[in-house]
């Protein structure tokens, strides 16, 4: 198994994006493509075993896309960009995957030019795994679409389940349908006109959840657009950090704190674990034709790695065939437009 890695991509690249496939590669039998500079990538891989050595190829790829360029016109520009050459090695079968922490914008446009979209669906998705008190659930999009229109949120909701199901290994997930109250009446005209598509979707939908219920675990797919997705998203690593810092500052304050804090070690500890996003490595790009996995823009090498195993995951439990197979034509949209 083959994973094209941009290694040029994200705040931290190559070095951490090298570190991240390596060791990788020490704990599975992956085989990983580092895409990008040559001259950049070579010296990182110094010292290694010779049998870690022989499962790290690198593709040459003399571009890598800018934070702030135009992503369409980058990725059609610089047909040698570290990215796009990563998912080109999909697109011809020379991979099974590609993995990037670079510019979500043009992985995303890299994907759609060079895998296109699954047949049946009209947009893409971005789906995040959340730490929750039941352990990770999937909300979806957050960030793709910050426009949606009714089918986009009812296809969102199918793909959403199927990687739950698949990748998750969630029986039967539960569906929601993020909104201001849980009544049927509740919401814009989108949520409103979203909702009557989802009571007749392929998926065990159990209607409208609030923004209260996205860390209580008790919905496993949390569908809603890409700006209401992103804000949440947002929101919720902005609390983890500030509940984190708060925990240490109070910790500083007294002697009985800093002892307390001793016993409650194992217990700080796990409860870090827990909310570290890095567990879930990246976010797979639900609805094109090819797994593709983006990464946080600060991912070190732990996230990584597992950005690196979620991909494989993704390619062992034939996430895009399964979505194939979970969206014939017969269960298109034509309406809800």
């Amino acid at each position: 198994m083959q994973i094209a890695l941009d290694a040029m991509g994200g705040d931290h690249a190559p070095e951490e994006v090298v570190m991240g496939a390596i060791q990788a590669v020490e704990e599975t039998d992956l085989r990983v493509l580092l895409v990008g500079c040559p001259e950049a990538i070579e010296p990182l891989l110094s010292g290694i075993k010779p049998s870690i050595r022989a499962c790290l190829a690198i593709v040459p790829a003399t571009e890598v896309i800018g934070m702030d360029e135009l992503p369409a016109n980058a990725v059609r520009k610089k047909k040698d960009a570290s990215i796009v050459v990563a998912t080109r090695m999909v697109k011809e079968g020379k991979a099974q995957a590609v993995v990037s922490a670079g510019s979500t914008g043009a992985q995303m446009a890299a994907a759609l030019i060079g895998l296109g979209r699954i047949t049946g669906i009209d947009r893409p998705a971005i789906g995040t795994v959340l730490p929750t008190l039941a352990g990770g659930k999937l909300l979806l999009d957050v960030g793709a679409n910050a426009e949606a229109k009714p089918k986009n949120l009812y296809q969102f909701a199918l793909m959403g389940s199927v990687y739950a199901e698949k990748v998750l290994d969630i029986h039967r997930p539960r569906v929601g349908l993020l909104n201001i109250g849980e009544e049927e009446n509740k919401g814009n005209e989108l949520v409103l006109a979203a909702y009557k598509l989802l009571k007749n979707a392929p998926v065990n939908f159990i209607g409208n959840v609030e923004g209260r219920d996205v860390f209580s675990g008790q919905i496993d797919v949390i569908v809603c657009d890409g700006f209401v997705g992103n804000v949440v998203l947002k929101f919720g690593e902005g609390l983890v950090g500030a509940l984190k810092t708060m925990i240490q500052e109070e910790l500083k304050n007294s002697r009985l704190a800093k002892l307390g804090a001793i016993i409650a070690l194992p217990a700080l500890r796990g409860m870090g674990r827990r909310l570290d996003h890095t567990e879930y490595g990246g976010a797979p790009l639900l609805g094109v034709n090819g797994v593709s996995i983006i990464c946080h823009g600060s991912s070190g090498s732990k996230a990584i790695k597992n950005a690196l195993f979620v991909a494989r995951q993704c390619i062992e439990e034939g996430f895009i065939t399964a979505i194939q197979r979970h969206f014939p034509e017969r269960d298109q949209v034509k309406h809800g437009e």
